[in-house]
């Protein structure tokens, strides 16, 4: 979408688009009744990589010492498949251990969008108790119809993170409301989140200084006000980010640098919090999953125009209409359908609240998102940026 004027993730009450059904009369989730999700298992995968790559340099080094001494001539691939077993099975015990949710309580913020919304209902359905926050409260139809679909346990909030006012009244009304025995908050989940898109040069500043203050003052103001509540229960902070804070792309900085920013605080946040036994968790989420739950073609069309205008005569000379039409129209792939697949969003943010041990990053991605990710985190630069040259 253009960045002329930013756009939140698409609320679930825009009148323009027909309202997704609820979890519990359907669901929110693209592909949870009629199509299967096509989500690759990437915490499996990141959780279990390292392990096997050492059990294998273990193999290797003792098959070798057991040879050399003459106590046993056992092929590295026996010692290999055998610790790749032992180790496999261990981490899949370790990678599926779950808190108890009873008496639990979790901070969900944007609940106005898709992503927000399902949430919230899926750790309701899980036992959690669940305050939604909403950038729009007041005469917003989706937080009375989430309020009625889910069960007590959920309170629905009015929490726009850019006020330090309602981040305050949030946090006293979660004092009061706390479950019986619980010292504080289990969990904080930011799912609120501003996406300004369009090359440096045409969005404005004021576009730039409102993604800032969304993406990544407002979770930062809203951590230190809740963290107190966290660290009681020893819990979680959880934080929706994207991939693209690794992966360059144009019309796509203003948004990719003001979550990148978010990345290094939840960084350093989580060495800070680890003494405590507080878990800083980040869900990179990639375009492709998450795009088309924020996205809309009238909106992009109406911003692009817009944008457009804003533009000097000298601009709109240098870039030409065709240019800035095309920059615009290679992020209209993510506008196309319907209802976008959040299946493995939303796993990825419920696990970072209900496992045991979660990851310090998740990253529900396409393969190619996921390749083109470890490309640019480990291949030479210049090799990088040729290969990857739009």
């Amino acid at each position: 979408m253009a960045a002329g004027d930013v756009t939140r993730r698409a609320s679930i009450t825009a009148p323009s688009m027909h309202r997704r059904p609820s979890a519990r009369r359907g669901s929110l989730i693209k592909g949870s009744q009629t199509t299967t999700s096509k989500e690759v298992p990437w915490d499996i995968i990141d959780r279990c990589a390292l392990p096997i790559v050492l059990c294998h340099a273990l193999a290797v080094v003792l098959s070798a010492l057991m040879n050399a001494l003459h106590i046993s001539q056992i092929s590295v691939f026996t010692l290999f498949l055998w610790f790749s077993i032992s180790v496999t099975g261990s981490l899949w015990f370790y990678h599926n251990l779950q808190v108890i949710a009873a008496g639990k309580a979790v901070l969900v913020t944007g609940c106005d969008n898709v992503l927000g919304n399902a949430l919230a209902r899926k750790l309701d359905d899980l036992g959690y108790h669940v305050f939604a926050g909403f950038q729009n409260k007041a005469g917003n139809i989706d937080a009375d119809m989430l309020k009625e679909d889910c069960s007590g346990r959920l309170h629905t909030l009015q929490l726009d993170i850019t006020s330090e006012t309602q981040i305050l009244s949030a946090s006293l009304y979660i004092v009061d409301h706390l479950p019986e025995g619980a010292q504080g908050l289990w969990a904080i989940v930011n799912c609120e989140s501003w996406c300004a898109l369009g090359e440096l040069e045409w969005v404005p500043f004021s576009v730039i200084r409102r993604a800032m203050e969304v993406n990544l003052l407002g979770p930062a103001r809203l951590v230190q006000v809740m963290l107190p509540l966290v660290r009681r229960s020893r819990g979680r902070v959880v934080l929706a980010s994207s991939i693209l804070t690794h992966v360059a792309a144009p019309v796509r900085g203003v948004h990719a640098a003001s979550l990148a920013a978010l990345d290094a605080l939840a960084a350093c946040l989580r060495r800070e919090l680890k003494p405590r036994g507080v878990d800083v968790v980040v869900v990179a989420a990639g375009e492709y999953t998450t795009g088309s739950a924020w996205l809309s073609e009238e909106k992009l069309l109406e911003q692009a125009r817009d944008m457009w205008k804003r533009l000097s005569d000298e601009q709109k000379g240098a870039y030409g209409e065709d240019y800035f039409e095309q920059a615009l129209r290679s992020i209209e792939k993510y506008t196309k359908s319907a209802d976008a697949d959040l299946t493995a969003v939303t796993r990825a943010l419920s696990d970072g609240v209900t496992r045991t041990f979660p990851l310090s990053r998740y990253t529900p991605v396409s393969p190619r998102e996921k390749l083109k990710s470890l490309l640019a985190e480990h291949m030479p630069r210049s090799l990088y940026e040729g290969l990857y040259s739009d």
